[in-house]
């Protein structure tokens, strides 16, 4: 994946912002403003919009106070920020699994979206999405995260593996193991998905 690169901070890339923002704390603000809207996503997907406004605010809070610590071999913040994220959704549990259980309850995912495409993406997927839900919220939380952070995070094995701290091979474990539930829940034929 490339590194996410901004208008606004032309060509810097994510260490180096970080890296300025340790003498000129403002320029931390360009870090945000590229990420924010993506971490939103991936966490209100996870625990509701609402929760996830907090969850932002709390990630890029823990980032700048912790921005000393920085890998700056690693580009690209987003594993990162994403980690932290994960970590603040997992005090949101219970929130998470209120969330998936009301949306297999209502078969309603909460995230605004277009009204056309949502009544005819709902009329066609609620049974699906209810569904879903159910096997999501049935799975551990190690399993959910990893396949959350590659499913609504987009990020790669290894991004995931560096935001989780976690190793590459406990990644695709934990995967494959989601994938499965996953498939035997939804009642969809087995596939090889190692990666």
């Amino acid at each position: 994946m490339a590194v996410r690169r901004a208008g606004s901070a032309g060509d810097v890339v994510d260490a180096d912002l970080i890296a300025a923002s340790l003498s000129d704390p403002d320029r931390f603000a360009a870090l945000f403003e590229r990420h924010h809207a993506e971490i939103h996503r991936y966490a209100a997907r996870r625990i509701g919009t609402d929760a996830a406004d907090d969850v932002v605010a709390e990630t890029f809070l823990v980032a700048f106070r912790r921005r000393r610590v920085y890998d700056p071999a690693r580009p690209d913040a987003r594993p990162w920020l994403y980690g932290i994220a994960t970590t603040l959704v997992a005090r949101h549990r219970r929130a998470e699994v209120r969330h998936l259980r009301a949306v297999a309850r209502t078969g309603v995912d909460p995230l605004p979206e277009p009204m056309a495409e949502r009544v005819v993406r709902r009329v066609a997927a609620q049974e699906h999405e209810r569904a879903l839900a159910r096997a999501l919220a049935g799975l551990n939380r190690g399993d959910r995260d990893v396949l959350l952070l590659v499913a609504w995070g987009d990020l790669s094995y290894q991004e995931v593996a560096d935001a989780l701290d976690v190793p590459i091979g406990t990644v695709r474990s934990r995967l494959s193991r989601a994938r499965r539930k996953l498939r035997a829940v939804l009642g969809a034929p087995e596939e090889n998905t190692h990666g």
